[in-house]
């Protein structure tokens, strides 16, 4: 098995091997993954994090040996917490700016190390304490289907990056999502940082929020925005009408 690690800030994940391609979703820095065939100019990789599948670009490859990708997985993880971070790459003193979420590999002393790459930083950041306050930093980010930053986000990837800077690990795809905590019988009875689903007229789960309270939700459609929840569904303000059917809550806390 052979394995990479991002060394940019964001790498597009891609449905196919082609530019044209459609992201599904994206690597952030730091983040690991299984290479699983070679094309000439592409490769298809597993990530390691929700193991997803998708394509990505050969020359924004970065190996990783295997003694390095396991140390990786085992050590306690690192994340940057703010919507950007500025990291030095001290080889050639360039700098990246890292989103929220993005993993610091060996991070010690101000310093993270990939290969024989030394990322330098001020401040990591603290982690993270309230799943809500980090949630709200995402307000007015817009849609980007495949998106995972502040820079642009899709509803699963808002849910699943969120979780992730508290240390809770849910799939990509909000379908898959679902599968997964335990189900809220009622809405009354759902509490903060529980994950609200809709679905379509084929019953397709196509939607995810974070529940604020059982009355109202924070979401990615169109941009992240907080929205009345009830029985039906989302209620939207600007649209005077309900715009997602309600299908399930599911708690992982």
């Amino acid at each position: 098995m052979e394995y990479g690690i991002s060394t940019l800030a964001i790498i597009p994940l891609r449905a196919e091997p082609r530019e044209s391609g459609e992201m599904v979703s994206q690597l952030l820095f730091g983040e690991t993954y299984e290479i699983t065939e070679w094309q000439e100019k592409w490769i298809k990789v597993k990530t390691t994090y929700d193991k997803y599948e998708g394509w990505i670009s050969n020359v924004q490859v970065s190996a990783l040996n295997e003694e390095d990708y396991l140390t990786i997985q085992e050590d306690k993880r690192t994340l940057t917490t703010q919507p950007v971070t500025l990291v030095n790459k001290q080889a050639d003193n360039s700098l990246l700016y890292l989103p929220a979420g993005s993993t610091l590999p060996f991070y010690e002393n101000g310093s993270s190390w990939i290969n024989n790459d030394v990322f330098g930083l001020n401040d990591a950041g603290e982690p993270a304490s309230d799943l809500i306050a980090t949630a709200k930093t995402y307000l007015n980010t817009p849609y980007l289907w495949g998106g995972r930053t502040h820079f642009g986000i899709d509803c699963s990837g808002f849910a699943q990056t969120v979780f992730k800077q508290h240390g809770i690990t849910i799939n990509r795809d909000a379908s898959q999502q679902a599968e997964q905590g335990e189900v809220v019988d009622f809405l009354p009875a759902a509490k903060p940082g529980d994950l609200a689903f809709f679905d379509n007229a084929e019953g397709r789960i196509i939607h995810v929020g974070i529940m604020l309270n059982n009355e109202q939700i924070i979401h990615a459609s169109g941009k992240v925005k907080i929205d009345h929840i009830d029985g039906q569904g989302i209620y939207s303000e600007e649209f005077k009408k309900h715009t997602h059917q309600l299908r399930i809550i599911k708690r992982y806390m």
